[in-house]
């Protein structure tokens, strides 16, 4: 018997009969076959707005915005507007979180970007603990215990995003969600999961059967062995000691051997 589990599933796609829609629904079901709760947040269907402005706040609009500071204040005051308050609550209740998407020049979809910049925000996704001072990021983040798994689907060939292929090896090429966002916030990274040439699949089952094998694995998978930040092994500064990996550079220093 699986171990029940909750799990947030965002998805950005503007096809509603797209490859990606399609391996969101059969996901989906996949998922709740198994006993796991599913949550939905389909960007494009909820008509999501991505930008950041004044009003997530809560301020006057002749009164000049301080992005972080703000935002942060109207979290902790309860002033931010129900569509961020929605998906915080969704957020919170999740084990996981899958975030499926097509790279569009190397990266997110901007209403999927946009979803992060609204809702990852100090005082909820980041922070200070208010009465220890404790830095609330990496494995002190707020979202520890949470899974975090990237679903992307591209054009790329396969081998141009292996070890040796132009785009990067997959796990360099999403550094910025699976470290800058998943693990900041104190989520175990998982590797991702990528179908290259998506365009030329004309058999369904050969994207949806590894797709299936990956998300039979979404709680038994062993996360990416991303550095922690308070136990020494990063200076003040947020750079590695001199000692780990000598001489050595890139994004692939920061995961342990």
């Amino acid at each position: 018997m699986t171990d029940q589990h909750t799990i947030l599933w965002v998805s950005a796609h503007p096809e509603p009969q797209s490859l990606t829609h399609q391996l969101r629904s059969d996901g989906i079901a996949h998922l709740q076959a198994q006993g796991h709760r599913v949550m939905e947040s389909d960007l494009y269907a909820m008509d999501w707005n991505p930008v950041v402005r004044a009003a997530d706040a809560n301020i006057p609009q002749d009164q000049r915005f301080q992005v972080a500071a703000d935002v942060r204040q109207a979290y902790l005051d309860h002033r931010l507007p129900d569509d961020i308050r929605a998906e915080h609550a969704k957020i919170r209740d999740a084990d996981a979180l899958i975030v499926q998407f097509p790279l569009w020049w190397y990266g997110m979809p901007a209403i999927m970007k946009g979803w992060f910049d609204r809702l990852f925000i100090s005082g909820f996704a980041f922070g200070k603990d208010a009465d220890t001072g404790m830095r609330l990021r990496y494995e002190q983040g707020p979202f520890v215990g949470k899974r975090g798994l990237v679903l992307t689907t591209l054009g790329d060939r396969p081998a141009s995003i292996g070890p040796r292929g132009k785009s990067g090896e997959i796990t360099e090429l999403l550094h910025d969600i699976l470290h800058g966002t998943f693990a900041y916030t104190g989520m175990s990274a998982l590797p991702p999961w990528a179908l290259p040439s998506a365009d030329f699949i004309h058999e369904y089952n050969d994207a949806w059967h590894p797709l299936r094998a990956k998300l039979d694995r979404l709680f038994s998978e062993t996360p990416i062995a991303y550095r922690p930040q308070f136990t020494g092994q990063y200076t003040e500064e947020w750079e590695l000691v001199p000692g780990i990996a000598p001489g050595e550079t890139g994004l692939s220093i920061h995961i342990a051997e």
